[in-house]
């Protein structure tokens, strides 16, 4: 069966809804991996999509075992990919390994017996020939538990109904990184970041874009001491500030050669921050820093640097950034 392509739905940053609301809501754990459709054709194949909607699938064969997982009944699913650390946790650093290795077969096989990643399916929007997105998540979530997926590299976690401040502190109890709260009511809104769900963090973790760079002093002479970082106000990359620590000197030595290879002398912020010797760069590359708060202007206080974030593009780094900050 040829089954519709389905953009992910997207969750809005935000906190725990009202108590007087909470029994509307469904939570569940969010996952720190790379987001797929999955597309269950049910002629034994198998095609993941990441948000982008680029075919993944080569990247992560141990999955294919999924692709007869519901025998000849059609179906799109929606999940996460995560590599799992000796404590059963997600570790994105542990998947970076595996992200873009679509077309090299090879080597995905190897790492996949190596340490096999696990997909964590929450979402269903298309089932046995039928259009699932206008029906509410309670219903969709019923659908999805009734195919009762478990497999050796895949899960169906369960959601929790009400007592979201339990299921945030029980998040945060376990280190893991946050919740994703979604209504009972609401419909599948593919490719929007919609109000009807909202994602929580346990750390103030932002996504950015890499727009430059400014020089190292002493012993890091000839390369980048601080990144400069903007994000999405829309049309425009809004400056919002220079991350200068988070790195190992692996990591450091990776940024500073993709640095180089998009170098160029035209800005991309808008308008121009005022850094002493900056070097631009093409916003191409995304990452993730944590920082303690921000400025009236927008700029991140204390930024350190977290990750490079492969599996999101630059206009997925949207946030609410004044138009005078820089």
């Amino acid at each position: 069966m040829e089954l519709p392509l389905i953009a992910p739905m997207l969750a809005t940053p935000g906190g725990l809804p009202s108590a007087s609301q909470d029994a509307r809501w469904a939570y569940e754990t969010k996952q720190d991996g790379q987001r797929a459709v999955v597309y269950l054709p049910g002629d034994g194949g198998l095609v993941l999509r990441a948000r982008s909607g680029e075919d993944i699938t080569g990247a992560y064969p141990e999955l294919r075992p999924l692709g007869t997982a519901l025998g000849g009944t059609p179906a799109v699913l929606d999940g996460e990919i995560l590599a799992l650390d000796a404590r059963g946790r997600a570790d994105f650093q542990a998947l970076q390994s595996r992200m873009g290795l679509a077309h090299a077969p090879a080597r995905a096989e190897r790492l996949a017996a190596r340490a096999p990643v696990h997909l964590v399916l929450f979402d269903v929007m298309h089932l046995a020939g039928r259009a699932l997105l206008r029906l509410p998540y309670v219903r969709r979530r019923a659908e999805l538990e009734g195919l009762e997926l478990t497999g050796p590299t895949w899960s169906t976690p369960s959601a929790l109904v009400g007592h979201g401040p339990q299921a945030l502190a029980a998040t945060r109890e376990h280190g893991l990184e946050g919740l994703v709260c979604k209504r009972l009511d609401s419909p599948y809104e593919p490719g929007v970041r919609s109000r009807n769900w909202i994602k929580i963090r346990n750390m103030l973790g932002v996504d950015v874009v890499i727009g430059g760079w400014s020089p190292g002093r002493g012993r890091l002479t000839g390369t980048f001491g601080a990144l400069l970082v903007g994000q999405r106000a829309g049309t425009a990359l809004r400056y919002v500030g220079g991350v200068g620590t988070g790195w190992s000197e692996a990591e450091r030595a990776d940024l500073a050669a993709r640095l180089r290879d998009i170098a160029t002398p035209r800005c991309p912020f808008d308008p121009v921050p005022q850094v002493t010797g900056a070097h631009w760069v093409e916003p191409r590359l995304v990452g993730e820093v944590r920082h303690s708060t921000r400025t009236r202007s927008g700029l991140l206080r204390q930024p350190s640097w977290l990750r490079l974030r492969p599996d999101l593009t630059p206009e997925e780094s949207a946030a609410d950034v004044p138009d005078g900050t820089g």
